[in-house]
């Protein structure tokens, strides 16, 4: 009877202190390192049980529990050593922090003209949306021809939400601007749903690009070859002069920006699936979800080379030749470079008069000057 009431009282202390432990740990971490700590804990948990009940009388029996002991943990130790790895590898998303590039703070990362501006705009001031890759460049023309503020970020005169949000903010009126890449056909058709025309000003040049692992000894592709990839008919590095790996072709979220560019590359040919990962939500539920570009040395991924090479630079990875021919900024404006499009201000009916002064800015001489600046290329030849 007292050992049932130890074990009882065990029990119960130990589900005290492993509870909120693996409640915290599915909130903050990954599900694998949760699971080994569970694991450990059930180890622990178990030994103390078998100590208690008699069972560990002999040195036979503590040299069996013992291996049995490890036998489980180093099991459970693969998924989270795996894990571990993985999470080492650099990856190319969103990390970047935007409050590095908040107009008119100190030290921020902003570039500027080096001149007077030659426009100053008054209220009712626009409210500028977009992609994250073009946060920088909005931003300084924030900082160039707005009047000067601090909060700006603060009252939503300024705001980045992704591409898919910034075109529907624009649709909803909540914002006056965005600075996007060209609409995907789903944005076209939510355009003509909300009875909306979508209005598009080039302001710039940019390229898509894809990367690789540095070590990956394949540096150019071609657009055949690219699309064989994406459709699922080139499955190995090796056909296409790498070595004997199967190729992990990462995607982008639907009506992103860079998926959207995948797809007009893609034309008509089916994209294949993304890989996908378990990716944990808030309160430990799971959610599946396009995994996020992660450099495994057989991994390729794509962005645009701004975002790329300026604001991610992760020199783990190196952008590919497309057709023989590098993504350089040089390439984009010749024409050479055979994956470039214009970027765009978009406008969907605004009202507020400000916005036709911004845009007329945005393609006169000074504003494309900022455009280079920022590192663009200006849609002048």
């Amino acid at each position: 009877m007292d050992k049932l009431i130890i074990v009882v009282t065990l029990t119960l202390a130990f589900g005290f202190i492993a509870f909120p432990t693996m409640l915290y740990m599915l909130l903050v971490t990954n599900t694998q390192y949760t699971l080994f700590i569970a694991i450990i804990l059930a180890v622990i948990y178990g030994g103390m049980i078998l100590k208690i009940c008699g069972f560990l009388q002999s040195a036979k029996r503590i040299k069996m529990a013992v291996a049995i002991g490890m036998i489980v943990l180093v099991t459970g130790a693969v998924p989270a050593v795996m894990q571990f790895y993985k999470d080492s590898l650099p990856t190319v998303g969103s990390e970047v922090s935007i409050y590095e590039y908040l107009p008119f703070q100190a030290n921020n990362k902003l570039v500027t003209l080096g001149e007077p501006a030659t426009l100053t705009l008054e209220e009712p001031l626009p409210i500028l949306d977009g992609a994250t890759a073009m946060f920088p460049l909005y931003a300084a023309v924030m900082q160039t021809i707005y009047p000067e503020r601090l909060d700006y970020f603060e009252q939503q005169v300024i705001q980045m939400n992704t591409t898919p949000e910034a075109y529907k903010n624009v649709l909803e009126n909540t914002v006056d601007v965005i600075f996007v890449g060209p609409p995907s056909k789903q944005q076209q058709n939510m355009a003509e749903t909300y009875g909306k025309k979508l209005e598009l000003t080039p302001i710039g040049k940019e390229a898509f690009v894809f990367f690789v692992h540095k070590n990956n000894p394949v540096d150019s592709l071609t657009i055949d070859q690219i699309q064989k990839i994406y459709s699922g008919d080139i499955t190995n590095w090796s056909q296409v002069g790498g070595e004997n790996e199967a190729i992990r072709a990462f995607q982008r979220p639907q009506d992103s920006g860079s998926q959207t560019a995948l797809q007009n590359l893609m034309g008509d040919i089916p994209i294949m699936e993304a890989p996908r990962e378990n990716v944990t939500s808030g309160m430990g539920g799971m959610i599946n979800e396009v995994a996020q570009y992660r450099n495994y040395g057989n991994a390729i991924g794509y962005s645009f080379r701004y975002y790329t090479t300026d604001m991610i630079g992760n020199h783990d990875i190196k952008l590919l030749a497309i057709e023989g021919v590098e993504p350089t900024k040089e390439n984009i404006r010749n024409g050479r470079y055979p994956i470039a499009d214009d970027f765009y201000a978009i406008t969907a009916g605004t009202t507020n008069p400000q916005v036709e002064l911004l845009l007329q800015w945005m393609t006169s001489q000074q504003g494309q000057k900022l455009v280079e600046k920022v590192g663009y290329v200006s849609v002048f030849e």
